[in-house]
């Protein structure tokens, strides 16, 4: 089993920045690859970006590329989610998974992929 609890949401105001954290259970967090996920109020979950279990590829959703910066701290069994020049349109709960398949080499933007997840933190950007 893998625990996950996110940290770091808030309220900002468009243009802000807020940094999101993820801290996991177990030994072995260098083999999961990690992503971040976002649901808005009445849409699907989407994908965010991710990153593998080195922490040497990453990979982003169109929307966030330039903005949003992921990045994980295997000695302290932590991702992060650098969330930079937010918009309104990137208000929803924030969650954070892990894919423990393939000792961690696969970078997925793919939920099914992902067989642990947190509970999700709010993020909320005024305008």
């Amino acid at each position: 089993q893998v625990q996950l609890v996110e940290s770091g949401g808030g309220l900002v105001q468009a243009g802000g920045s807020l940094r999101l954290s993820c801290a996991a259970s177990g030994r072995t967090f260098s083999g999961y690859a990690m992503a971040w996920f976002r649901q808005a109020p009445g849409k699907e979950r989407e994908f965010v970006a991710a990153i593998n279990g080195i922490g040497s590829r990453t990979y982003y959703v169109d929307s966030v590329k330039g903005r949003f910066i992921i990045s994980r701290d295997n000695a302290k069994n932590t991702v992060y989610l650098q969330m930079n020049s937010l918009k309104p349109e990137d208000t929803a709960v924030y969650y954070c998974a892990a894919d423990i398949s393939y000792g961690g080499s696969s970078v997925s933007s793919l939920k099914y992929e992902y067989d642990y997840w947190g509970q999700g933190t709010q993020v909320t950007v005024s305008s």
